[in-house]
């Protein structure tokens, strides 16, 4: 089976019929990282999304709306989305009363979280007493081979950084779309929950079996036509001290033509591990590209993708021309767009 691009379908995970539009669930999350779910679906599909809600405790907001279910319901929210991805995945005590008024209120829940919304009993009385979904998106499909290393056919680019949460689905989306605009043949590889929310189907890489991890990625993005490009949304970091088995499969499975490396300036630890300190970016290169040609001995690093939010603009154009002329290798910010952005595009298609 073939879609239009001419590259083969992966048997990955579908998540299709979700109630939308969605509420989108915070939690009781304080840091913006963890709910990075919530932002992703506001900023990649902002039409699906009515509003926000969340316990008191939270801090953390999309700049959306404060609504309740029920006023949720009644501007045509159809689920609740849980915008968290936190350690370990696991729901929190203080969501349930909240998620099971989601539920009463008449909306359907989903979640992209390792604990499945069924294991909780308040949760599962509420919908089966409601008649309500309760939808888990982080479902490997069944039967995933182990990998092959075997070469296959058409492109790949995937997404890799020093850390989690940094920027790496959008710096994959936003490549994606580059090479479509340009009229090339390519797809966006969703591998977590986000992602797959977003696109409509993916693998959730990070619930599969160590053993099968490069298989599924094998899976995810099989032969294609020479000249299709699969942009593969890249999952957490070879130096994370807890997350580092996923991105070793996800490297050797997809055998990337192309790495992009993703990097928030100032972060100075990995995220939650304030002992563990980040890579540099010339260590992240070489180690990735080391790893890498074990399956394509033709990987080369397309250039850096920097998070600079945080930054003004001024600031941030001056930190890529700098980053550029150090590493040697075009930087850009591909949410801030514009020539440093052409650039690491042409790179990648040099």
């Amino acid at each position: 089976m073939n879609d239009s691009n001419g590259s083969a379908a992966a048997p990955a995970a579908s998540v299709t019929q979700l109630p939308t539009p969605y509420l989108l669930f915070l939690g009781d999350a304080t840091e913006a990282g963890y709910a990075k779910t919530a932002f992703g679906l506001r900023d990649w599909a902002p039409e699906r999304c009515i509003g926000e809600w969340g316990c008191d405790t939270a801090t953390v907001t999309t700049g959306l709306p404060r609504l309740t279910p029920k006023q949720a319901l009644v501007r045509g929210a159809r689920g609740l989305v849980i915008g968290i991805a936190n350690t370990g995945g696991v729901i929190g005590a203080s969501w349930v009363p909240l998620l099971v008024e989601a539920v009463e209120a008449g909306l359907d829940i989903v979640s992209g979280l390792h604990v499945k919304l069924a294991s909780v009993p308040q949760l599962k009385a509420a919908a089966e007493r409601c008649g309500r979904r309760l939808i888990d998106v982080r479902t490997p499909p069944p039967n995933i081979p182990c990998g092959t290393g075997e070469k296959r056919s058409g492109k790949r680019l995937l997404t890799v950084g020093t850390d989690c949460a940094l920027g790496k689905k959008y710096t994959a989306l936003a490549i994606a779309r580059a090479f479509k605009s340009r009229g090339l043949a390519a797809d966006f590889r969703a591998t977590g929950q986000t992602g797959i929310l977003i696109s409509g189907s993916g693998m959730p890489m990070d619930a599969v079996v160590s053993d099968f991890e490069a298989g599924a990625a094998e899976l995810l993005s099989p032969a294609a036509a020479p000249g299709h490009w699969d942009v593969i949304e890249g999952q957490g970091s070879l130096f994370h001290p807890a997350y580092a088995a996923v991105s070793m499969g996800l490297l050797h499975g997809s055998q990337p033509d192309v790495i992009v490396v993703c990097h928030q300036p100032g972060r100075q630890s990995v995220m939650g591990h304030p002992d563990f300190p980040l890579p540099s970016l010339a260590e992240t290169i070489d180690l990735n590209l080391r790893i890498g040609r074990r399956t394509n001995p033709a990987i080369r690093c397309g250039g850096i993708s920097l998070n600079t939010a945080h930054l003004e603009p001024a600031a941030a154009r001056e930190l890529m021309a700098q980053e550029s002329a150090r590493l040697g290798i075009p930087a850009a910010d591909p949410m801030r767009g514009g020539a440093e952005f052409e650039r690491l595009i042409d790179s990648c298609l040099a």
